[in-house]
Parts: C-alpha cells; sequence; structure tokens
C-alpha cells in the first residue's frame, strides 16, 4: 500500500470560489426523473435540476422524507423493485438520476437480501425501463466496489474487491449500466461516491461528519472506531450535485467516474476539525474498529476532471462551517 498524504496544509487552509449552479452543464429543458428524490443526494439534486427541467421524484419515503422535495417537482410513490411503479415514473423521461439504493453498509449487512433487491435489482429494474424509454442513465455507485485497494489514490480501473453487500450491490449495478451500454446502446454514467457529507444528511445511516458534528454540538464525547490514523476523502454535497449535472450531458457515456475531492484526512483530523467549527470542548475518544473497515480511501480524479470537466469546489473546513448552521441539537 503507498503511503496516504493527507496532511495537506493547503487543503485544511484553502478557500474556494464554488462555481455557480447556472454555470455547470447540466440537462436543460428535459424531463427528467430523480429515484430516491427525496433521500440526501436525491433531494439537493433535485433542487438543481427543477430551475431548468421539470422534475419528477420517484420514492417510497422509507428512509427519505417528502418535506425535502420542492413543490414544483411531480412525487410518483413507489418502489424501485416494483417495474410497474418504474414504468410509470419514468413514461416520456429523458433523463434518470438513478439515487434509489440501500442507505448504509450496516443496513446491507443486517438484511443482504434486501439490499441486493433494493440496489441490485432496483438497478436492474430502472435501466430496463430506461431502455423502452431511450432515457440516459446517470447511476450513483460508490467507492465500497473497490474494497481494500491495493494503493492510494483509487483510479477508477483498479481492482474491484468489495467487502459488503452493500458494495457488491453496488458493484452489480455499476456493471449492468456498463453492459447496458454495450449491448442496448443505451447511455449511462455511473458515478463512484466517496464519503459524502452536508445538509439532511441522516446520521442514522453511518454519516460519520454529521454524527461526529451532533455529538460535538451535544457535549458528548467524539466517538472514532479504531485509531483514527484510517483515511477518507470527504466530498460535499454541492459537488457530488456538480457530477451529477455533468454526468447528465457528457458525451462519455458507458464509463465510470469517481466523484471526491482527490484529497484525505484522517478520521482523527476530522473529529479535531469537528470540534473547532462547533467550538466544543468535547474529548476525542475510541473504540473498538468497526469490522471489515478500509485504512485508507482517496479518490483519483483525472477521469473525472478529462470526461466529465469535474473539479470539486468546497474544501472539507467550508463544508464543515457550514454545515454547524444547520444542526438543530
Amino acid at each position: 500500500m503507498s503511503s496516504d498524504d493527507s496532511n495537506n496544509s493547503d487543503y485544511w487552509n484553502s478557500s474556494s470560489d464554488s462555481e455557480s449552479s447556472t454555470d455547470v452543464p447540466s440537462p436543460r429543458g428535459q424531463t427528467v426523473l430523480v429515484t430516491g428524490g427525496a433521500g440526501f443526494v436525491g433531494s439537493h439534486l433535485v433542487d438543481a435540476l427543477t430551475a431548468d427541467n421539470e422534475v419528477r421524484v420517484l420514492d417510497d419515503f422509507s428512509s427519505g422524507k417528502r418535506e425535502n422535495v420542492p413543490e414544483n417537482a411531480e412525487i410518483v410513490e413507489g418502489d424501485v423493485r416494483d417495474p410497474k411503479a418504474v414504468r410509470k415514473a419514468m413514461a416520456g423521461v429523458d433523463t434518470v438520476f438513478h439515487q434509489a439504493a440501500m442507505v448504509s453498509v450496516e443496513q446491507s449487512v443486517e438484511h443482504p437480501l434486501r439490499s441486493h433487491a433494493i440496489t441490485g435489482n432496483g438497478s436492474l429494474v430502472v435501466l430496463d425501463c430506461a431502455r423502452r424509454e431511450d432515457a440516459r442513465v446517470v447511476l450513483a455507485s460508490s467507492a465500497a466496489v473497490y474494497g481494500h485497494p491495493e494503493s492510494v489514490p483509487i483510479s477508477e480501473s483498479a481492482r474491484k474487491t468489495p467487502t459488503s453487500p452493500y458494495g457488491i450491490d453496488k458493484l452489480v449495478a455499476d456493471q449492468y449500466a456498463r453492459r447496458f451500454s454495450d449491448l442496448y446502446g443505451l447511455e449511462t454514467v455511473a458515478l463512484r461516491y466517496f464519503n459524502i457529507y452536508g445538509p439532511r444528511q441522516n446520521p442514522e445511516y453511518s454519516a460519520v461528519v454529521r454524527v461526529f458534528m451532533e455529538q460535538a454540538k451535544r457535549g458528548e464525547e467524539i466517538t472514532i472506531e479504531g485509531d483514527g490514523t484510517q483515511t477518507r476523502d470527504f466530498v460535499h454535497i454541492s459537488d457530488v450535485v456538480q457530477a451529477n449535472l455533468r454526468a447528465g450531458v457528457t458525451d462519455r457515456t458507458g464509463e465510470a467516474f469517481n466523484v471526491g475531492t482527490g484529497e484525505s484526512v484522517t478520521v482523527r483530523e476530522l473529529a479535531e476539525a469537528v470540534r473547532n467549527a462547533t467550538d466544543s470542548s468535547a474529548d476525542i475518544v475510541h473504540v473498538e474498529p468497526r469490522q471489515g473497515d478500509i485504512d485508507h480511501s482517496r479518490a483519483d480524479l483525472r477521469r473525472a476532471r478529462e470526461g466529465l470537466g469535474y473539479e470539486p469546489t468546497v474544501s472539507l473546513p467550508e463544508g464543515l462551517r457550514a454545515l454547524v448552521g444547520e444542526l438543530t441539537v
């Protein structure tokens, strides 16, 4: 394993001028469908798309919240596992942003059959319905497909050894997207998200940034699983939305792209940054490491930069400061 250069002073001290959503290449004048559009990523994507498109949301509200969906988006209540519901939601659609999936690695471990039904088979249903509508599919994949990387940064061609049902099912969906492009000429783009954080994220689903934030704000101990030297690439939700918008119009289809920052920090550094951002004096404590947790993760963004024109705009310190104001604990 190559060493992970996480102590990047430029990263921690940087300030970026975020690109306006109106400047990002994105679908215009289309009818678009966002599956899981009431959830964390999906609802932010809906917000960005409604200005220039007719937006439809397919969600069963098992984890997403109806109040996350703006009034000018049409809601179709249904499950991606149900072909009839998906066909109804996809009628006349130009582009599908498929965000619906099992919400966490932990839930996939507890319920592997359900995980496969939602993330694996649900993605197949979406792709098959899109094929019949000739609608482009931008599919939410995950860095979990890589498992334990041999080196960092991780390129899209790295070996895929997922360590959880979640990662396996995301890889299945990722591969189906590629095969549908090859076999049927369907325009597909898979986006492999690294560690996303931002407003509306539910801490119940292992969102470590949000968990640390809430612990710090309540004055509780900030709890790190393991020794805290493990590294992660934390990407702000606005950059994930940016990547999706670009994927909606790129001519590079049938491919997968990493979505991260290309930088990483240790979990211990994250805990300290959260404590600083929240002006908390909470103690940082360590507990037993989570079984199967990987040591290091950092996205190689060369393909995303070349193929999507993607460039992350929000540094972790900026993102944490912005998130503090959203907390209500």
